[in-house]
């Protein structure tokens, strides 16, 4: 899950010890919080337009898809005026910290590192905001991270 560090940083979720993840307005992206991102599923926590852009912990799924209230209200940045109460088209997840990386992992040294071809966040034009993670990626990114006791979901 990317987050921009000077919008929403790994160090404030540490400290808020949970948050909803809203805003997101793609539609593949929304389809995996809604459908797919379970209690207790893990998640990177990926600092974007950052550099150098990096992994810098690992969350947790806290609460499974539901609608995104932030669409409703017309005083937010991420306002839909098409997305109601009755027909929601946003959806969101709520997140809290597991544990951060003991060395955060940058694009680069992801980018760096063959065992991670095919990982999505690595392909060409990949630009989603939410984006899955095979196991043996997540693993090998826990390890480039200084994570020896590898969180489980």
């Amino acid at each position: 899950m990317k987050s921009e560090p000077h919008v929403y940083p790994w160090d404030q979720l540490v400290n808020d010890t949970s948050t909803h993840w809203d805003g997101v307005r793609n539609y593949q992206a929304r389809n995996m919080m809604r459908d797919d991102m379970k209690i207790g599923d893990l998640v990177f926590f990926y600092h974007s337009n950052f550099k150098p852009p990096h992994i810098a912990g690992v969350a947790k799924i806290a609460k499974e898809g539901y609608p995104d209230f932030t669409a409703q209200d017309p005083e937010s940045n991420y306002f839909d005026e098409k997305s109601t109460a009755e027909n929601p088209r946003w959806f969101m997840v709520d997140i809290e910290p597991v544990v951060p990386m003991m060395k955060t992992v940058s694009l680069q040294e992801m980018k760096d590192n063959p065992a991670l071809d095919g990982m999505k966040l690595l392909m060409k034009g990949s630009r989603l905001s939410v984006q899955p993670v095979s196991e043996n990626h997540f693993r090998i990114v826990c390890i480039m991270g200084g994570l020896d006791d590898i969180p489980n979901s």
